[in-house]
């Protein structure tokens, strides 16, 4: 009976190593049978990945050149500002010259209205 046990065991090994030597030589056969796809796979992936990184390029240079167009526009509107507060200081500095120059303008009056009321007085005098 001790034989007939070896046997069955013996067997049993055997049987066991020759499924494992089966599915390893499955395992190879799926292996290269899958080494085309793989390297399609794989070129799928690194297109998608160059096709990533030019997006990622495009959105890059797209956001410069919207931070470049929107610091153009705040230099302007800042151009614009320092323009209108120079012409607002430049009209009043005008208006305040125009003031000046009307005073000076009547005080001239004044004095020759006087200096001529003065002249006709000394002239009924004598």
């Amino acid at each position: 009976m001790k034989f007939t046990r070896d046997n069955g065991l013996s067997e049993r090994r055997s049987t066991a190593a020759e499924a494992k030597a089966a599915q390893l030589q499955a395992y190879k056969a799926a292996k290269e049978a899958a080494e085309p796809m793989n390297e399609v796979r794989q070129a799928e992936r690194l297109a998608a990945a160059a096709a990533r990184e030019q997006r990622h390029a495009e959105r890059d240079r797209l956001k410069a050149e919207e931070k470049a167009r929107a610091t153009a526009e705040a230099e302007e509107r800042q151009a614009a500002v320092e323009a209108a507060a120079r012409a607002e200081v430049d009209a009043r500095e005008a208006a305040e010259k125009n003031r000046i120059s009307r005073v000076v303008e009547d005080e001239a009056a004044r004095k020759a209205e006087r200096d001529r009321r003065y002249a006709a007085r000394k002239a009924r005098q004598g």
